[in-house]
């Protein structure tokens, strides 16, 4: 993909590009308001749902093409660009049409190559940046898939939106972080701009500030929050606005640390680490053998490969071990599992030879 600054006209590129607004424009006066609080405390890029995919019908679904209006009286009256979702190529004609600076596809229609596709053709020969969230499930290809079906329509001011991934466990997040799909997203395209949107991840306004600082500290180019005068009363997502004075704070409390590579500082410690990656690669191949080993033997005894007793025991005693150390259980639960999944494969394949 080629790729250029999704930074508009006037904005510095000091990290991070903030997007901010209600989630859903309910009224000009609503609009507005947030609008000329969030210009005040240095916002450059108003964000507005203008239309609203709700999970159910009978929900508050936006007030449609008049909420559009609404977005360049605020262009007009406080200098702010605007921006805001499109769903179907009537919504990228419309805004077009109303002057909208930068657009985003939201994290439902990401999951839809057709609609992405029908939003590409809308767009192309258009210069303006759009951004694309991730596709509601855990789906990497999906969401680099729908970025490049705008880059073939000649779209270079493009950039990725975290919101996190759908999930029925709600302990914490309203949606998964999974830092480690956007992480692989930009190894794969270094110069593509990821920004994070901490209250779809969140859910709850009391997380964003804690979400924002992870993405600055993962190199995020920025942040798209959403901001309402009166939040408890708003018309969609209530719980994960803050108000124009709060994203002040939290904007204000970031540290936004050095993006800079200090090679010759870290030479010596990245030499460690490779030499214990190469330690680790050579236990693991040393276990697989005996795996393989097993794999035989449960052959000649006629065993079936998974020993369900044996995995458990495995579990817990190197989860209580590892915790002991002061490492994290699950992550230490995600390696044992993937280690169980390899030698599963192996001794299989040694079964059925």
């Amino acid at each position: 993909m080629k790729l250029d600054s999704i930074l508009l006209p006037g904005i510095d590129s000091k990290r991070p590009f903030v997007i901010a607004g209600p989630c859903s424009a309910e009224t000009e006066e609503q609009v507005m308001n947030a609008a000329r609080q969030l210009s005040a405390n240095g916002v450059k890029v108003l964000r507005a749902g203008i239309w609203k995919p709700r999970t159910k019908p009978g929900g508050f679904e936006g007030v449609g093409s008049e909420g559009l209006a609404w977005l360049k009286k605020v262009k007009q009256e406080t200098g702010m660009y605007v921006s805001t979702e499109v769903a179907t190529q009537k919504h990228v004609y419309e805004a077009l049409k109303f002057g909208v600076d930068l657009l985003w596809v939201g994290a439902r229609t990401t999951a839809n190559p057709f609609a992405v596709q029908e939003i590409a053709e809308a767009l192309q020969g258009v210069d303006i940046p759009v951004l694309v969230k991730n596709p509601v499930n855990p789906d990497l290809e999906l969401w680099i898939g729908a970025l490049e079906r705008l880059s073939n329509v000649g779209l270079t001011k493009l950039g990725a939106i975290h919101r996190g991934f759908s999930s029925y466990d709600k302990k914490i997040y309203r949606n998964l972080p999974q830092w480690h799909i956007p992480i692989e997203l930009k190894r794969r395209y270094p110069d593509l701009p990821i920004l994070c949107d901490p209250s779809h991840i969140g859910g709850k306004r009391d997380l964003i500030l804690p979400l924002s600082q992870q993405a600055m500290d993962l190199n995020y180019e920025g942040l798209i929050i959403e901001s309402h005068c009166d939040p408890d009363n708003a018309w969609s997502d209530a719980s994960q606005q803050v108000t124009p004075g709060r994203l002040k704070e939290i904007l204000e409390t970031l540290v936004i640390r050095d993006r800079k590579q200090s090679t010759e500082d870290l030479s010596d410690l990245r030499k460690q680490i490779d030499e214990l990656d190469d330690q680790l690669l050579e236990l693991l191949a040393k276990r697989m053998r005996v795996s393989c080993e097993i794999g035989t033997f449960k052959k000649e005894h006629n065993m079936t490969v998974v020993q369900t007793g044996r995995y458990d025991e495995i579990l817990n005693t190197r989860i209580t071990q590892a915790e002991a150390m002061n490492m994290n259980a699950e992550f230490i639960r995600t390696i044992l599992e993937a280690i169980h999944e390899e030698s599963v494969r192996q001794q299989v394949v040694i079964l059925n030879q």
